[in-house]
């Protein structure tokens, strides 16, 4: 069997860094994908979903410290479910993308001189060296 999810998208808001009780870092954000097509008249239809990201450990603390609102990310992880009580103590569920594999893409906009390359980090790697940042 397969979980698997592959992402590019825009993050939506700054991560969110915590800490659990015992010490494990995990950060999660809002990514924006998008899909444009040409309606039956002609004219362009878009359409966006919004995808809850979350990532642990190292991989969350990279999260936290280099990616903001607006980056364009490329994400690979798994669909995760998790129940909590809702409002007057309904049970709701909520979906995730449990990351495990990042690579922080190139804006475009040339800023600093930075590389084509995008910068690549995964779950259980050292810390990138500068070269693997975005300027």
């Amino acid at each position: 069997m397969v979980n698997k999810v592959i992402l590019l998208g825009r993050i939506g808001s700054d991560p969110e860094v915590r800490t659990t009780a015992d010490g494990t870092t995990v950060s999660s954000f809002s990514l924006a994908t998008s899909e444009t097509w040409k309606g039956k008249d002609g004219s362009k239809q878009e359409k966006t979903e919004w995808h809850r990201i979350v990532a642990w450990r190292r991989l969350g603390e990279i999260v936290g410290q280099y990616l903001k609102k607006g980056n364009l990310v490329y994400v690979e992880g798994k669909i995760q479910s998790r129940e909590y009580d809702g409002k007057a103590g309904s049970k709701q569920k909520a979906y995730e993308i449990v990351i495990n594999d990042m690579k922080m893409m190139p804006s475009g906009k040339n800023e600093g001189g930075s590389s084509s390359k995008p910068a690549t980090q995964k779950q259980d790697e050292d810390f990138p060296t500068e070269d693997d940042l975005p300027m």
